[in-house]
């Protein structure tokens, strides 16, 4: 009896066994297929699909395994990311269609009625929004472009843009470089400035604006500059601009050191400096004796005006400095913005010029077709040279060979009108004090030929760019040395150019 219902079980639970083990093989069994809430289709399978495209754009979704269609997605319904984005940017400039006028931005006509809205709403054109496309995405524009117009193009019926206006013609001046009369360009908008500050650099926006950049200054120039004034052959002013007075100066600096440097050999400059004295540029400590002078307010330009001071001297720190450094006083003071040169302790940034020449000179001879002052050795070896200015065509220079009759530094000035030329309404005698403002400058070397002679200036930044009563004009440091070098007996010899005695001729 055991045994019977031992057995009875055993057969029962076989058979319900191997109904539980064939069930998922029956092939009978429809997929389950049901819609999502969110409109999108939830699948039994584990995302095995085929998807397709019919001619109309719809995408077809269709179960791998059994073939049968799952769904379809219109291109008005289905989610497309080029779409939503577009959509999201418009939105957030806050110019997304109404919902009760809808524009479909995959459709070309309704993006071209979107922008034409757009363009009538606010009166501009706004450019479509940026569309990045993404190579690995399921687009369905790319996939179907608009179709071909009768004419063979695409639909293109964007409303043009406006016209821009045309440009204002800009008539360009020319830049007047070799301009005498040093100005400081001043800003438009600013107001006068105090007397105190009339000759510091102008502000625009609270920054400190160049007044040498307008006539092209650079500091590789300036180190050029000082380059060759080590060498013997004077720039004149450093400035920090090319210009002829460099030119000659180059070439001079070749023949005395029998170099053949180039102005655009920056190496070999920044070489040349080390070799004879360092960096161009210096540090200097101003003094209590530069801050107190003595200086004069101004210097007035009638003679008879000069002869009533007790001297002509500076007008300013910085035109005594600029002097003593070599420097043209602009680019003095573009050099150091912002600093108080009245003050005693202020470190300012100054040409370093080195040494002076100390041979001494046997032969001076003053070119008037170049400009220039040689002066030359014993061995007839060329020393120095400097810019300068020689004569005009109303007072020409003399001609011929003369000697240096005698120095005088710091010197008085004897204005005659009878015997030299006439100045303003003076027409006696006058004596005009010494200082570097007078219009001997601070030095005079004499010669034999009565009333000529080489002497400075009150204005070094004119030489070799303006015309002299006859005589040979040099910037006063450079006359100074000359005068340190020559003696009484030297030849002064003068070539080129119109002369005195061509000029009484006539």
């Amino acid at each position: 009896m055991l045994r019977t219902i031992f057995t009875l079980s055993v057969l029962a639970g076989g058979f319900l066994s191997s109904n539980a083990l064939a069930a998922p093989t029956q092939d009978s069994a429809p997929p389950i297929v049901r819609a999502a809430n969110n409109g999108g289709v939830l699948l039994a399978q584990d995302g095995n699909v085929d998807i397709y495209y019919d001619a109309r754009g719809n995408r077809v979704i269709v179960d791998a395994d059994t073939g049968k269609v799952i769904a379809i997605q219109p291109p008005q319904t289905r989610l497309d990311r080029r779409v939503l984005l577009r959509e999201t940017r418009l939105r957030e400039l806050g110019r997304a269609p109404d919902d009760n006028d809808r524009y479909y931005l995959d459709d070309p006509e309704d993006m071209a009625r979107f922008r034409r809205k757009q363009l009538e709403e606010e009166g501009r054109v706004i450019p479509p929004p940026a569309d990045e496309y993404d190579p690995n995405g399921d687009n369905s524009v790319e996939a179907y472009p608009p179709p071909l117009q009768d004419d063979g193009s695409y639909d293109n019926n964007f409303p043009d843009a406006p016209q821009p206006a045309e440009p204002r013609t800009i008539t360009r001046q020319p830049l007047d470089e070799a301009s005498i009369d040093s100005v400081e360009p001043a800003a438009p908008t600013e107001q006068a400035m105090p007397e105190d500050q009339a000759g510091l650099p102008p502000k625009i926006g609270g920054k400190t604006i160049d007044p040498s950049l307008s006539l092209g200054a650079r500091q590789d120039v300036a180190a050029l500059q000082v380059l060759l004034d080590r060498g013997g052959a004077s720039p004149g002013v450093i400035d920090g601009r090319f210009g002829s007075n460099v030119d000659k100066a180059l070439a001079a600096y070749n023949q005395i050191t029998g170099s053949n440097l180039r102005s655009t050999d920056a190496v070999g400059i920044q070489s040349a400096l080390a070799q004879s004295g360092g960096d161009a540029f210096a540090n200097y400590t101003i003094t209590p004796e530069d801050a107190a002078g003595p200086y004069v307010a101004s210097i007035p330009e009638d003679y008879s005006q000069k002869a009533q001071l007790d001297r002509m001297g500076y007008t300013s720190v910085t035109e005594a400095l600029a002097e003593r450094f070599h420097m043209d006083e602009n680019y003095l003071k573009a050099l150091n913005p912002d600093l108080n040169f009245n003050r005693p302790g202020t470190i300012i940034k100054v040409a370093n010029f080195g040494r002076l020449v100390s041979t001494p000179v046997a032969r001076i001879v003053a070119d008037k077709d170049k400009k220039e002052v040689f002066a030359y050795d014993a061995g007839g070896k060329l020393v120095a040279a400097y810019p300068a200015t020689i004569g005009s065509s109303d007072t020409p220079s003399p001609s011929g060979t003369h000697a240096v009759s005698r120095v005088a530094l710091d010197p008085n000035y004897t204005y005659n009108p009878s015997i030299n030329f006439k100045q303003g309404q003076n027409n006696k005698v006058l004596t005009i004090p010494p200082g570097p403002n007078g219009p001997v400058g601070s030095v005079w070397i004499a010669l034999d030929k009565p009333t000529y002679g080489i002497h400075g200036t009150p204005d070094p930044s004119k030489i070799g760019k303006t015309e002299s009563h006859g005589c040979v004009r040099l910037t006063n440091w450079d006359a100074r040395e000359l005068a340190k070098l020559v003696s009484p007996g030297v030849t002064v010899e003068f070539v080129g150019g119109p002369s005195a005695d061509d000029f009484a001729q006539q």
